[in-house]
């Protein structure tokens, strides 16, 4: 299944699992992602369903992997005979994000997030109270530093032999 989505003003054809690098969301790496402009969802060999009262909740989902910037452009103005010049740089800020879903009714993510939710081991509280006393001794304990001598610090000189 495959989907075309609209975000940052582009298009772009997606299906589970692609990586595709948009205009910045906002969102932390490792959360979950809306998108719910779609403009159409094909695929299955079935009949696709393009915009309209088909696709009004319809959403794709997918999980922020990073958040980064484009390359570098550089802006170049210039007034021949004036000396008018003027250079700008521009880096684009983006969000890298990964495909987790595809759902024509915008509810087919729910039950998969929270299967991983309980399918996560959560914490046992003896091994929360185990690291809490291993934090706590470690900040007892004061810090002891060793200032090095001058002769430690200087960089061996070369001899150097005449002949």
């Amino acid at each position: 299944m495959f989907a075309v989505i609209r975000t940052g003003g582009k298009q772009y054809r997606v299906a589970e699992n692609d990586r595709i690098t948009v205009e910045k969301l906002a969102g932390e790496p490792g959360s979950t992602v809306t998108l719910s402009d779609v403009l159409m969802i094909g695929g299955e060999e079935a009949q696709p369903l393009i915009a309209g009262a088909d696709l009004d909740q319809a959403a794709v989902f997918a999980e922020v992997v990073s958040q980064t910037r484009g390359d570098k452009i550089l802006v170049f103005k210039k007034k021949r005979r004036q000396n008018y010049r003027r250079l700008k740089g521009h880096r684009q800020e983006l969000t890298v994000l990964r495909i987790d879903g595809i759902s024509p009714s915008g509810k087919a993510l729910a039950s998969k997030a929270k299967a991983m939710a309980e399918s996560a081991p959560a914490a046992t509280p003896a091994e929360t109270e185990t690291e809490a006393e291993a934090n706590a001794a470690a900040q007892a304990e004061p810090a002891v530093e060793t200032a090095a001598t001058p002769a430690e610090t200087e960089a061996p000189t070369k001899t150097e032999t005449k002949e």
